[in-house]
């Protein structure tokens, strides 16, 4: 007969924590959310760490280039969803990786006989309005000058005019020297009052930009996880179907870190993937994998070489595995058990794998119970889909700001490679996921801020000022039916505009 259970399986809603003590030093300010995302060998530092526990799920509806520079910003990362075309995957990681950077290779390029409407039709296809103008109009051409939206009043300018008239001429541009460092470049930048900095070879040919934009934005976001080339880091969805393409892509296009998109990860297909990753880059390309809920699965993807490990089945809020297969299993239940064997592993190999909770956070405060139990990080879809940069549009449904949010194995998305049993590609299959709207939310930057806050102040109630700390002094209790309703507002008339889950 089949193994049993004998205790249910549990959600986060289902437990609370325990106040721990509270000291003079537990306040927010003194508390650290930074993770390690990938694995890592006792005594050595990770490849990757973020600096708040959050990822955004690999989904058409949410993880898209916008999101994924806002996210880098807050210390988190995106992963671009997978189920597109190559080239357009690969073009939203390489966005994301040039929208901020030190270095940036120019992407919009003219030659001094382009003509003003040109320039224009260019700048409409890049968004990008600083122009260098090379003799042959490359990224690497010798530099003859650069063109500004300073330089030319749109109606006050004619269309066929050249751009040569209207740029500011190489012997006028103040310039920075290939193998200058990026502190260098800046002090440039401000001692002359430059926006941006060309940087050029030896024989004047031009390499990079360097932007007082960029300068600036990192001192407003103290939090924001860059490479060692100062760029935004960025994630990506594959699948087991066509990661022998689709990886050296996203390689190519700087790709941070790489995640096996299934909704069930305990299959010869992830080893397989992850093999082939790994005979062809080594360790130089990190691959997450998943998603499993018990310690079975967790041992097989982390002996086949997942740098991290994602948990969670059925749990997502326009996820429908669990009706339509009768498969998953409760998230918190998942997690501890998971996390467990995470920590078996760690003391009998001396490897860290890191793991994420992936789906069933319904509140904030879920965020600090999966962390509590044992997660490294949390995998978030529906928190991001309501945001200004998520992919889906915003609409005014009844009366109210609303975001489309779908799931990847709904029709809209037809991401059949996330349901992947192997066998025929052409096979008919079924939804796992629905179409939905969510609340629109606003800007991810000031939600993610509220959330942290409140993940911080819940961890100097445990007495606790780093997620290890957190995992080693939490105390955590089983909730009843009756204990849910009591911790929510009752027995009042509660005014609409006084309470806001900020979810």
């Amino acid at each position: 007969m089949a193994k049993y259970y004998e205790e249910p399986s549990h959600t986060f809603s289902e437990y609370l924590l325990i106040p721990g003590f509270t000291g003079e030093e537990n306040i927010p300010d003194n508390v650290s959310l930074r993770t390690p995302l990938v694995k890592y060998k006792k005594g050595e530092e990770p490849a990757i760490s973020l600096n708040i526990p959050m990822v955004s799920a690999v989904m058409q509806s949410v993880s898209g280039p916008d999101l994924g520079i806002a996210l880098a910003k807050e210390g988190g990362m995106a992963f671009i969803f997978g189920s597109q075309s190559i080239a357009s995957q690969a073009e939203m990681v390489a966005k994301v990786k040039n929208y901020k950077a030190g270095f940036v290779p120019s992407d919009s390029n003219v030659k001094p006989d382009t003509t003003i409407g040109e320039m224009l039709d260019l700048l409409h296809e890049t968004g990008h309005s600083t122009m260098a103008v090379t003799d042959d109009g490359s990224a690497n051409g010798k530099l003859l000058g650069m063109l500004t939206s300073r330089d030319y009043r749109i109606g006050h300018v004619n269309m066929d005019d050249k751009v040569e008239k209207y740029m500011t001429p190489r012997e006028k541009l103040v310039v920075g020297k290939l193998g200058s460092n990026l502190s260098e470049c800046n002090d440039m930048i401000w001692d002359h009052k430059l926006n941006q900095l060309p940087i050029v070879d030896e024989e004047d040919r031009l390499q990079y930009l360097v932007f007082r934009k960029d300068y600036d934005s990192h001192k407003e976001n103290p939090n924001e996880i860059l490479d060692s080339e100062k760029r935004f880091m960025v994630g990506a969805g594959i699948n087991s179907r066509d990661y022998a393409e689709r990886v050296p892509a996203l390689v190519e296009a700087g790709v941070d870190c790489l995640v096996i998109d299934s909704s069930e990860g305990y299959t010869i297909w992830q080893k397989k993937t992850i093999e082939w990753i790994r005979d062809h880059y080594g360790d130089t390309v990190k691959v997450g994998a998943g998603n499993v809920v018990d310690a079975d699965g967790f041992r097989y993807l982390a002996e086949a070489g997942a740098d991290f490990v994602k948990i969670g089945i059925g749990g997502g809020s326009i996820c429908i595995t669990r009706e339509t297969k009768g498969i998953g299993r409760g998230q918190a239940t998942a997690v501890i058990e998971v996390a467990k064997a995470r920590d078996e592993y760690y003391k009998e190999t001396g490897i860290y794998v890191p793991i994420c909770s992936d789906g069933g956070i319904v509140y904030d405060y879920h965020i600090t119970l999966a962390l509590a139990m044992g997660a490294d990080f949390v995998m978030l879809g529906r928190y991001f889909s309501r945001f200004e940069e998520a992919p889906g549009e915003k609409l005014v449904v009844n009366g109210a700001y609303v975001k489309e949010y779908w799931g990847e194995g709904s029709n809209r998305a037809r991401n059949w490679q996330r349901y992947d049993l192997g066998g025929s590609k052409t096979k008919l299959t079924f939804e796992e996921g629905v179409d939905s709207y969510v609340p629109y939310a606003g800007l991810l930057k000031d939600n993610v801020a509220v959330t942290t806050a409140k993940v911080k102040s819940t961890m100097c109630n445990c007495g606790a000022l780093s997620i290890p700390e957190l995992q080693a002094k939490a105390k955590l209790t089983l909730v009843s039916a009756t204990s849910i309703v009591e911790g929510g507002a009752h027995d009042v008339i509660v005014k609409a505009h006084d309470r806001e889950y900020n979810k």
